[in-house]
């Protein structure tokens, strides 16, 4: 059988959706499994022994019809007996239906019928030990299988050298490694994913002196600024704490450098999946405009914590709707409760001592 997995979008979306290539790779080994996702989440698929090829859809190509085209004639070229498109937007609609495919599976709406012959409805409000991004995913396996899945975490998949690479870096960096290090994901990938960076230093003050930890900051060069911002805010005692220079500009050398952390805090997104998927431990404070339900997963774990609004104040969540939420942001994230906020964390500190 000859399968393609489509899920464009952010990182964390493309590496939830391998948990399909994972499943279908287990229950038909000799099945050829290739991955279509935008170029700049190929680095979480790479070294998954489930995924045979993985197919980069560009911009160029998916913003020019002729392209596009030419592009999904190369797709039906290929014969795939089946296509499970978890993205299930326009150029992936034309991709499915053109596919040639016996089975094309995705998600309901309105016009499904006329891409799809397997479409389920999405979860979207059933209580989830998993969280209902990884059940919602599990769900477009069931043309395939039928019996219960167990398999429902993504992996990410590093080599002996990577890691190797990055316990240099850190020899380097001259990483003490006697005292815990901790990644912080301290910008979101949007601007309203991103605590206020004045109360993500006070969190940063409040884990170094619980934790006597090393601290390294996990962002990019263009956000170098607003890094310096936050390492700004910090207290003196903590700046002794903190490596400001040391990161990865790539995300194959940040994914063995994140391997080695003892555990990552911050923002909720692509980052807290990547750690989760290399079993970090995670403390994640969640934008208040994302669906709790959806990306809170695996909190079954005591490693795997997280912050939202909602759990804190769900009266906000009955008096205004999600996207009135997500365009007044920074008001609700001063809703959270910095005082709460650092009690949970210190007690997340002793379970994990524990």
């Amino acid at each position: 059988m000859r399968i393609l997995v489509i899920q464009q979008k952010r990182i964390g979306d493309v590496l939830t959706s391998t948990i399909i290539c994972n499943n279908l790779k287990a229950k038909f080994p000799e099945s050829k499994i290739d991955y279509m996702c935008y170029p700049n989440s190929v680095d979480v698929l790479k070294e998954n022994p489930n995924i045979d090829t993985i197919i980069p859809l560009t911009n160029t190509v998916r913003k020019a019809i002729p392209s596009l085209f030419k592009f999904i004639f190369q797709i039906r070229r290929k014969k795939y007996d089946a296509v499970i498109d978890v993205y299930s937007k326009l150029e992936t609609n034309l991709i499915t239906l053109f596919s040639g495919a016996k089975y094309k599976v995705s998600y309901s709406k309105w016009y499904s019928n006329v891409f799809y012959n397997y479409s389920y409805e999405r979860l979207d409000a059933v209580k989830s030990e998993f969280g209902l991004a990884i059940e919602n995913r599990l769900m477009l396996l069931k043309p395939f299988i039928s019996e219960k899945i167990t398999d429902v975490k993504p992996k990410i998949f590093l080599k002996e050298s990577e890691i190797t690479e990055a316990k240099n870096l850190l020899k380097n960096y001259n990483v003490d490694t006697e005292k815990p290090l901790i990644m912080f994901g301290i910008l979101g990938s949007e601007f309203y994913k991103t605590y206020p960076l004045d109360g993500m230093a006070k969190i940063i003050d409040f884990t170094v002196a619980k934790t006597n930890a090393t601290i390294i900051f996990n962002y990019i060069p263009d956000q170098k600024e607003q890094a310096l911002e936050v390492y700004n805010y910090c207290s003196e005692e903590t700046k002794k704490h903190i490596i400001f220079d040391l990161y990865c500009t790539e995300l194959r050398p940040f994914l063995a450098l994140l391997s080695q952390c003892e555990m990552l805090i911050g923002n909720e997104g692509g980052a807290v999946n990547m750690a989760k998927a290399l079993e970090i431990p995670t403390f994640s404070i969640f934008t208040p405009s994302v669906r709790k339900e959806t990306w809170q997963t695996f909190e079954n774990e005591a490693k795997n914590v997280s912050i939202h609004l909602k759990d804190l104040k769900p009266e906000i969540y009955a008096q205004h709707t999600e996207q009135y939420i997500k365009e007044h942001t920074f008001e609700y994230y001063a809703e959270y409760p910095l005082e709460l906020m650092l009690k949970k964390l210190e007690a997340y500190f002793q379970e994990y001592k524990n």
